[in-house]
């Protein structure tokens, strides 16, 4: 199965491939569904931004918790991506979130920045902080990732 990342840059290492991604102003859908960015990329480090809006709300008047995940679970995602050779796949195994502040759609632009704390031939190791502008910690998580050829 082939992704967008393929489909843009083809044959490329994960962190030429994010970067085309990038460059090309192509969306995975994901980032359309929930109206967030993908803002910026090295090895080992991806950064996803936006602003929560009523659309991600829930029942009880705030952001679902389903948002916070879905940006930590993509920055640490595409951080290990960034570390991939061009014959390498990854997916989530485990995701752990911890909720710290309620998200509103007053919370502003959130950057969901994820980290690589470790990689090996198996499995990758990453972690994830959901700030607002201010620096203020809304969400965080750690993750657990399969790496294989592909």
């Amino acid at each position: 199965m082939a992704g967008l990342a393929d489909e843009v840059a083809p044959g490329l290492d994960g962190l030429a491939q994010l970067r085309a991604l990038m460059a090309s102003g192509r969306k995975p859908g994901i980032l359309s569904a929930l109206d967030f960015d993908f803002v910026e990329v090295e090895a080992g480090l991806a950064v996803f931004a936006g602003v929560p809006s009523e659309r991600a709300y829930n029942p009880i008047g705030s952001v679902h918790g389903g948002y916070a995940a879905t940006l930590l679970d993509s920055a640490c995602g595409c951080a290990v991506h960034s570390r991939l050779s061009p014959t390498q796949g990854y997916t989530t195994l485990e995701l752990k979130v911890a909720y710290h502040k309620a998200i509103s759609k007053d919370s502003g632009v959130l950057r969901a920045e994820g980290k690589v704390l470790s990689i090996g031939r198996r499995a990758a190791f990453a972690e994830a902080r959901l700030c607002d502008a201010q620096g203020r910690l809304y969400a965080s998580a750690t993750s657990t990732l399969l790496v294989f050829e592909r």
